[in-house]
C-alpha cells in the first residue's frame, strides 16, 4: 500500500518561507536607507 504525499505542507512552509525572506529585505533595506539618510545629514552639516 502506498502513501501519498500531501503538497500542501510543501505549499505552505514555502509560502511561510518566501513571506519571512520578503520581511527580512524590506527590513534590511529599510535600516540601511535610515542608517544612510544619517550619513548624510552628519556629512551636509544638518
Amino acid at each position: 500500500m502506498r502513501e501519498g504525499l500531501d503538497q500542501w505542507s510543501f505549499v505552505l512552509a514555502a509560502y511561510a518561507v518566501a513571506i519571512l525572506a520578503t520581511l527580512l529585505l524590506a527590513g534590511w533595506s529599510w535600516r540601511s536607507m535610515r542608517r544612510a539618510e544619517a550619513r548624510r545629514d552628519r556629512v551636509s552639516g544638518r
